[in-house]
């Protein structure tokens, strides 16, 4: 990988969309610091929105931090990734997209502008909504119609500006700019990581008793805290690696055909099917999801000892119920985002046309159905590995009594990193073979 970076950095065209990548990041992160006036950045810091276990917390990861800092870029890039995946679903629910989708390069230029008017409009409802949730918590200096215009205004340019900072990305730079800006965010929390470990190391790390009293962590307690959390990084890095790289492959064979004097096709060939085809996006859509319960226990504020505040204590990230939901809820949006990405009768009739068979299975009907029952099975077995990432630190902070939280939604934030470091990888590859460079392979 770094002899790949390395080799790059000699090619004048690939070191330009590097730098370029660079600065557009520099440029996201030097926004998620711009602070927003009217709005009391010390108070909301110590605040609910800054920690827990709601979905606030999940988005303050994929923003870098910027959502508990109320800043510029506080809704960061969610707002175009909601706006991606709605059309990635109308494509599918709506003729007309669908017949777009498929006419080429200018009806993909059409679904993109479509694609940023809905982000601008879900950026503005979202700006308004964080607007009131900041009002509700008293996080405001002013709260007149002026201020409240002024803030909801610098949200939706702010989501929009990053939207237009992600799409230079695609058009000039190295790699997606959605996954770009979310690794830039994900890896901007690791200095702040990476002293939590040192306090322990140091003996000032703190942990709460049964009692609720807050007692300093031991020197030689921390020591084995971080020595396991280490491991369990490295690990869980190699596992998505594997994970990633894994693929079920179903051969294919080309039938020979004569056109003039020349003989086509008789060529053996095979179907991919990696484990890990959905990505990231079942824990988004799971995270999302189970964590609506806590999101509104914030809202509501139930008093204490009351039915509800049990009721919502059910779904905290320390209870059982939240890690057994968030398991079937992964297995659940894996295949529904399969059943919407992947479509075997398409892939079968390809097969058919191109004069393809897979060897023992009849061509139609019979092919699009093996292939579905092989799709099946490697989506279970890649919603299993995803489950296993994801749920593995939930149970770790239950175990450690609630004292490590950071780590609730640590696993899809490793899938994140390392799938867009496996992927910037590859594309780095592609262009330098395209340019008929051989150093990386030597």
């Amino acid at each position: 990988m770094f002899e790949t970076i390395r080799n790059a950095w000699k090619v004048a065209d690939l070191k330009k969309k590097l730098l370029f990548t660079i600065f557009i990041v520099v440029l996201y992160r030097l926004g998620a610091a711009i602070p927003i006036p009217y709005v009391n950045s010390t108070a909301l810091s110590t605040s609910m929105l800054a920690t827990g276990g709601s979905i606030f917390a999940y988005l303050n990861i994929l923003t870098g931090s910027a959502f508990s800092q109320a800043t510029l870029f506080a809704l960061g890039i969610n707002p175009y990734i909601t706006s991606s995946i709605v059309m990635q679903l109308l494509c599918i629910a709506i003729p007309y997209l669908e017949n777009l989708s498929k006419e080429g390069e200018e009806g993909k230029k059409k679904i993109n502008t479509i694609t940023r008017y809905v982000t601008v409009a879900l950026g503005l409802i979202t700006a308004i909504g964080y607007y009131k949730l900041l009002d509700s918590y008293g996080l405001l200096i002013e709260t007149g119609f002026f201020a409240g215009l002024v803030i909801v205004t610098c949200y939706c340019a702010g989501s929009a500006l990053v939207m237009w900072l992600a799409e230079k990305i695609n058009e000039n730079g190295i790699g997606n700019g959605i996954s770009m800006i979310l690794f830039a965010n994900i890896v901007s929390r690791l200095p702040s990581m990476a002293g939590t470990l040192l306090n322990y190391v140091m003996g000032k790390g703190t942990y709460t008793k049964l009692d609720g009293t807050v007692a300093n962590v031991p020197v030689w307690a921390g020591i084995i805290i971080t020595v396991f959390a280490i491991a369990i990084a490295i690990a869980m890095v190699g596992f998505i690696v594997w994970m990633t790289h894994s693929e079920r492959r179903i051969p294919i064979q080309y039938a020979k055909r004569v056109v003039g004097r020349k003989m086509y096709g008789g060529q053996s060939s095979n179907l991919p099917i990696k484990v890990n085809m959905t990505g990231v996006m079942p824990i988004i859509f799971a995270n999302s999801i189970v964590t609506i319960p806590s999101t509104i226990a914030m809202f509501v504020n139930p008093k204490e000892g009351s039915f509800w505040a049990g009721f919502f204590g059910l779904f905290a990230t320390d209870s059982l119920l939240y890690v057994i939901l968030t398991f079937v809820l992964l297995i659940a949006f894996a295949y529904f985002y399969i059943s919407i990405s992947f479509n075997p009768i398409e892939v079968a009739n390809n097969l058919k046309a191109n004069g393809g068979s897979i060897p023992g299975i009849r061509p139609g009907r019979p092919t699009s159905d093996y292939i579905t029952k092989i799709l099946n099975r490697v989506t279970f077995i890649g919603a299993l590995c995803l489950s296993v990432v994801a749920v593995f630190p939930l149970l770790v902070n239950i175990i450690s009594g609630n004292n490590l939280q950071a780590l609730a939604f640590g696993g899809s934030s490793v899938i994140i990193v390392v799938g867009v470091v496996l992927e910037t990888i590859r594309e780095i590859e592609a262009q330098m073979t395209m340019r008929h460079y051989k150093g990386f392979l030597e």
